[in-house]
């Protein structure tokens, strides 16, 4: 059988074929191949629990630079990483649609095993229900991720001071043309690839130099940068002003933007974070996070301000000063 029909989802004999041939082949671990209605985890006595969830409807599927089965590890990965907990277990849920390929599924579950093996995650629980033709877009997956925090770690929008500096990790806006390229048949004379990717060494890496150093992480994923960082300022009560000519985007990006009418800030990122951290550490926690392969293109980008409150000032490539605020609207509908 080449495509996933009803009765996979009846709890019967295809739906046993379909969770053993396909999800245990690829996620097999101690916990999962017990098949209990509820995993029972081990858990260190010390430190505190992080608790993420993430629903991931992305269109395409398979985009360049991944696809939604890493896409849905990484993404719940990345919300325990930039909260300072190291991801220890995940959660799988899979709706998916009559007739979807059977074989595309199992490519899938096998990116989902590839990511989780290069984090040191297991996924250990999980669910399956298909649904009829058109009643879901071929494949939607739900991820819940459980970290643990270790003590001494207190990450918080509310610890942003006056003078700290605002680090990002790589280039931006990357995922978002990537998708959108792939979606409308767009080529670009560089092709553009997603930054599909996780961000716990990155983290971890900022965390060692000085948990104290760290105020806070955000992944700026849908809304990108200036989203994330409107968030951060209004949470935090304070004024981030960075700068528009540090900030790393690359040609192919900027060049596909200029031609479409988009903003590189305003676009999905999948694999960056951004961290605001003590100035007297800053440029120790940046030289660290450009020694490891996937943060490079770190730059630190602009700096905290106590006033005016609750806003991102950009400051332009031509010295001018103007409000950078939140994504209005939808740019582009499932980004992730």
């Amino acid at each position: 059988m080449d495509n996933i029909v009803l009765a996979h989802g009846s709890g019967g004999r295809l739906h046993h074929e379909l969770i053993n041939e396909v999800f245990r082949a690829q996620l097999s671990n101690p916990r999962l191949d017990q098949l209990l209605d509820a995993a029972i985890l081990d858990l260190p006595s010390e430190g505190r629990l992080a608790f993420s969830t993430d629903s991931f409807v992305i269109d395409p599927i398979f985009f360049p630079g991944g696809d939604i089965g890493c896409l849905a590890v990484y993404g719940t990965v990345n919300d325990l990483a930039v909260s300072g907990a190291i991801p220890r277990y995940l959660s799988a849920g899979f709706i998916i649609e009559e007739g979807f390929s059977l074989s595309e599924l199992k490519t899938i579950v096998t990116s989902m095993r590839q990511a989780a093996s290069q984090i040191g995650v297991e996924v250990v629980t999980g669910d399956t229900k298909v649904v009829g033709r058109g009643q879901v877009d071929k494949l939607f997956i739900n991820t819940a991720g459980i970290g643990l925090v270790p003590a001494g770690i207190n990450l918080s929008p509310g610890q942003v001071q006056s003078g700290d500096q605002i680090i990002i990790s790589g280039t931006l806006g990357d995922h978002g043309l990537a998708i959108l390229a792939q979606r409308e048949g767009l080529a670009f004379s560089t092709p553009v690839k997603s930054d599909c990717g996780s961000v716990l060494r990155l983290a971890q890496a900022l965390l060692k130099v000085d948990p104290t150093a760290v105020r806070c992480m955000r992944d700026p994923t849908r809304g990108g940068l200036a989203t994330t960082l409107n968030e951060l300022a209004q949470q935090g009560a304070v004024c981030l002003k960075v700068e528009e000519d540090r900030i790393p985007v690359l040609p192919a990006v900027q060049g596909g933007c200029a031609m479409l009418g988009m903003d590189p800030l305003y676009l999905a990122n999948e694999g960056k974070l951004v961290a605001i951290v003590s100035p007297d550490r800053a440029d120790e926690m940046l030289s660290v996070l450009q020694q490891i392969p996937e943060g490079q293109n770190a730059c630190r980008i602009g700096e905290v301000q106590e006033a005016p409150r609750g806003i991102v000032l950009l400051r332009t490539a031509l010295g001018a000063e103007r409000v950078l605020g939140m994504l209005e609207g939808e740019l582009l509908p499932r980004i992730c």
